[in-house]
């Protein structure tokens, strides 16, 4: 169940028919659900929906009523914990038209009202109208992995799966956010609550919209507390403890009336996902891995090594070049506003291929987070000793030298490109973590025309965590920033595009809080990354299989860039359209351009989050 839009028209205009505009919003996101849609319109709401068939194939049609038709909702994802939610309701007398996990959202919402969304254990967005209350919900699961965009005029107010079906009903796009402009060239994502439209929102992970229909009005609330509540477990204790949780989610998430399978990479999180898979359904697991033509790139021998262990039916796909250039319009411009995670390309990729075999994937995405997987967090934590030893003055006078010495001619990401990195974060005033995480431009005023600098690029964020130093603050900075504006909304949109649904055990409410209770040193111990995790399943893999080193999902683009992609890039820079457009510095961008073409300096990631900004302005911002 993969795509939601609705409308609420303010009481004054009510008489305006807008199910064209509904409809239309509707066939847009087409690709998320091509198995069924549904509307609904009552008064002054219209809501629909379009339907990926996964589970309660021949009952689950939306939208959906309770018994008296005073509360419909539309829903777009699934909760796992929907049977043992169901059998508690059951208990208690109520019964059910459906066997779909929809019913259960709406059945719940019926007997405990809006404290019912922290009872869900799920990937969601959906929306309730209570006509008793004159009131619309709208809510967003835990992490955001499913999205929700939401305007409001002086007539409407809008919400949707995705910004094109918002867009298509406002009568001229808005205006460039500065916010989202920042953010963008910053961190090459826009997290909640920006997007890059002035006045569109996200709607963050963990919050509901509670409108107001007669006063025309709405408040946004959070769903529940995040919990940091220290656990009193030895190591092996907690490491068992990690087992039971994480097979209990992998199986709470293989629940379906069609075929699923996995994404594996290699790497641990996905190899423990396939591997817990396998031991859990009856027949062979379907497996699916991408490879990459350039060797320094490509790691399929180590999901090859998990796929003959657990026995799997394994496919594996080779991206080439050509596949991106033939691709690249389709996945870049179906986020509806610039993206510049280059690893949405692969995993485009992975979920057309695998969408052939199966409805569903299991995923690796969010071990990182939830159990202390980056190198970005030992960033974190030298920065602490570094700015402990080494002098502010020392550090400023060799920072120069060093970016210098350390410069690369080409698209190559090891141990010169990371201590690079660490030496350009290093921050003596506590923003060193927001400088780690800004993998576009560290300062997006030197590319932007000061009509569109915003000075403190993070301050809605870091009034919440305003110096984060510890790995439980990293962690923290990620779940609400790099989870739901990268990790999450790469994989929703590329797998949405191909009509196949991700599922990810690791995102599991049970397990962020457990692993939040734990000790930092159970998560990272000295060099070891998700040390617990390991521990808890390294008995069932080869010895120090987990311990390989991982490139992760990345993609040559800054070849790419300077081959196929070239002309492009060098159309981009030309003098009539970067003065036509206003926005940037144009001295500085073609200097950067230009020396990246030349082999003169590598600057892939500042051009790619260029390339992909352009992509979007000139083929939708641009066009009417």
């Amino acid at each position: 169940m993969c795509g939601i839009n609705g409308i609420i028209v303010n009481s004054k205009v009510k008489h305006k028919d807008l199910s064209s505009v509904i409809k239309k919003m509707n066939t847009l996101i087409h690709h998320r659900g091509p198995d069924d849609d549904g509307f609904y319109h009552n008064d002054e709401v219209y809501m629909a929906m379009r339907r990926l068939s996964i589970i309660d194939l021949n009952t689950g049609k939306q939208p959906i009523s309770n018994d008296d038709h005073s509360i419909t909702i539309v829903f777009n994802g699934e909760i796992y914990n929907y049977q043992k939610l169901r059998k508690d309701l059951e208990s208690q007398g109520i019964s059910f038209n459906t066997k779909s996990d929809t019913e259960v959202i709406l059945k719940l919402y019926e007997k405990y009202g809006t404290s019912s969304f922290e009872m869900l254990d799920g990937m969601f967005a959906f929306s309730i109208h209570d006509k008793s209350q004159n009131k619309v919900f709208i809510a967003r699961d835990f992490f955001g992995e499913k999205p929700l965009y939401y305007t409001k005029t002086e007539e409407t107010f809008f919400w949707a799966s995705e910004l094109k079906s918002i867009i298509s009903a406002l009568p001229s796009k808005p205006s460039i956010s500065k916010e989202g402009l920042n953010l963008f060239f910053k961190l090459t994502y826009i997290p909640a609550p920006f997007s890059i439209y002035q006045d569109i929102f996200k709607l963050e992970a963990n919050h509901f919209i509670e409108y107001d229909i007669q006063k025309a009005s709405y408040q946004i609330k959070p769903i529940q507390k995040i919990t940091h509540k220290k656990l009193d477990l030895s190591f092996n204790e907690a490491k068992l403890k990690l087992h039971d949780l994480l097979m209990n989610s992998i199986e709470s998430r293989s629940v379906s009336d069609v075929p699923l399978g996995t994404f594996l990479s290699g790497g641990v999180d996905s190899s423990i996902v396939s591997l817990g898979l396998s031991k859990i359904v009856d027949s062979k697991i379907d497996t699916f891995s991408i490879g990459f033509d350039k060797a320094s790139f490509d790691e399929t021998d180590k999901s090859r090594l998990v796929a003959n262990l657990i026995n799997s039916n394994h496919h594996e796909f080779v991206l080439k070049e050509s596949d991106i250039i033939t691709d690249i319009d389709s996945v870049l411009l179906n986020f509806d506003e610039p993206f510049a995670d280059s690893s949405a390309l692969p995993t485009y990729l992975v979920s057309k291929q695998t969408s052939k075999h199966v409805k569903v994937a299991l995923t690796g995405d969010g071990g990182d987070e939830v159990f202390g997987g980056y190198n970005k967090y030992y960033m974190g934590k030298l920065n602490t000793h570094y700015t402990q030893y080494i002098p502010k003055f020392l550090h400023r006078s060799y920072k120069p030298i060093a970016q210098k010495l350390l410069s690369t001619k080409d698209d190559n990401r090891g141990k010169r490109f990371k201590l690079k990195k660490f030496i350009d974060a290093v921050d003596y005033s506590g923003n060193n973590y927001w400088n780690i995480i800004s993998l576009g431009f560290q300062t997006p005023s030197a590319l932007l025309d000061d009509n569109y600098t915003v000075k403190n690029v993070f301050s809605y964020y870091s009034k919440n965590i305003s110096n984060p130093k510890t790995l439980h603050d990293f962690r923290e900075v990620d779940r609400l920033l790099s989870l739901e504006g990268d990790m999450l909304v790469k994989v929703d949109r590329t797998s949405m595009l191909n009509s196949l649904e991700c599922r990810s055990p690791f995102l599991n409410k049970a397990l962020w809080e457990f692993s939040n209770g734990l000790p930092e040193s159970y998560l990272i111990n000295k060099w070891d990354k998700k040390h617990i995790l390991k521990e808890a399943f390294k008995h069932e893999f080869p010895e120090d299989f987990l311990n390989k080193s991982k490139k992760g999902f990345v993609v040559p683009v800054g070849d790419w860039l300077r081959e196929g992609l070239s002309s492009e890039l060098k159309s981009y820079i030309e003098d009539d359209l970067l003065e036509k457009q206003n926005i940037f510095n144009k001295s500085f961008i073609k200097n950067l351009v230009n020396d990246h073409l030349s082999g003169k300096k590598d600057s892939s990631y500042q051009i790619w989050t260029f390339y992909t900004f352009q992509k979007w302005y000139l083929n939708i911002y641009s066009k009417s």
